[in-house]
């Protein structure tokens, strides 16, 4: 059974060799080829020789087009910075200063980095389409907002100018699903949508804030016959019932989130997760990498994927990922 045909059974709650491996890598995956981060974020060879890499030695079951949330907003116009081997930076949002909308150009047809990510998925699909799943990426409307506003100022939009926030929502909205047709187009079989600050609102304010446009995005998604993949880093515990209604049909939860929980919130969406990946995956032992994957697999049920809650950490000892590679390939379950 191969990586595709393994997330495609278990979606649908058949019987499966193992259940599949959606750990997601960046800054590991850079240096795991000895490469700088520079030229993870900015050179779709290197993302996509980096990806295979770990897919290969790791038993990872999808190849990733996701490197750091700020390719929408560099195209948007936001000066993004890269240090040489660091996490990138936005020193300025775009309308941290002014809130005129109208001086932003929305990047209806992908800029530049956009486009690397479109060029990476290409290159996915030509070396591994049909037989390891392929994720593409993008920002929820909130998150996007945040990466234009700056996210203490968007804080006080909720409350100052919420008109005028759903006017930039309309637009990130927008942006999101034509870069997601984009990636469908070049060869996604998934759209994992982030929208890290939705773990920081409150659940009403996720309801009329990020929820309708996870699922304007999702429902687009849908329909150019691709799947879709939700990541909210964080406590989410609130807003779990929200987030089964979001489209999504993999959903990932962070460690601190109850697996047993999720699973019953989600019904028959995919719950992905949820070890810590500090704690257990980078400073514990393998035994304690079995334990944690064998127990998320048994609380997430028939359709659960195997993740840690969040990235996987550089630095990660390799010996904590092959230990959970070699628990789900002796976790063999039967129920359909």
């Amino acid at each position: 059974m191969n990586p595709y045909e393994r997330v495609v059974k278990r979606l649908r709650g058949e019987p499966v060799d193992r259940p599949p491996n959606f750990d997601i890598m960046m800054q590991f995956a850079a240096h795991y080829i000895g490469q700088p981060l520079s030229r993870y974020y900015q050179d779709y060879h290197v993302l996509c020789d980096a990806n295979f890499a770990v897919q290969q030695d790791f038993s990872l079951d999808i190849l990733q087009a996701i490197s750091d949330p700020y390719r929408e907003a560099h195209d948007w116009g936001a000066d993004i910075v890269f240090p040489e081997d660091g996490l990138p930076v936005c020193e300025h949002p775009p309308l941290a200063d002014d809130p005129d909308i109208r001086r932003l150009h929305p990047p209806l047809q992908p800029g530049r980095r956009m486009t690397d990510r479109l060029e990476a998925i290409r290159l996915f699909r030509q070396r591994a389409g049909g037989e390891v799943p392929i994720m593409g990426w993008v920002e929820g409307a909130l998150a996007e907002a945040a990466d234009l506003r700056g996210v203490s100022s968007l804080m006080l939009d909720f409350y100052d100018r919420p008109g005028w926030l759903e006017e930039l929502l309309e637009k990130c909205a927008e942006v999101e699903i034509a870069f997601a047709h984009a990636q469908v187009e070049a060869g996604a079989d998934i759209i994992g949508l982030g929208d890290a600050i939705a773990s920081q609102v409150s659940p009403a304010l996720y309801e009329q804030y990020a929820l309708p446009y996870e699922q304007r995005i999702f429902a687009a998604v849908h329909q150019m016959g691709a799947l879709a993949r939700l990541h909210i880093c964080g406590n989410t515990t609130k807003i779990l019932p929200l987030m089964a209604t979001s489209g999504a049909d993999i959903i990932d939860i962070d460690w601190m989130v109850d697996m047993a929980a999720a699973a019953a919130a989600f019904g028959d969406k995919a719950v992905c997760g949820n070890f810590d990946p500090l704690a257990i995956m980078l400073r514990g032992t393998p035994e304690q990498v079995r334990q944690a994957t064998a127990r998320c697999v048994e609380l997430g049920g028939t359709r659960s994927f195997s993740a840690a809650g969040c990235e996987i950490p550089d630095e990660t000892p390799h010996e904590n990922l092959l230990a959970q590679a070699d628990t789900l390939r002796k976790i063999y379950l039967t129920q359909s």
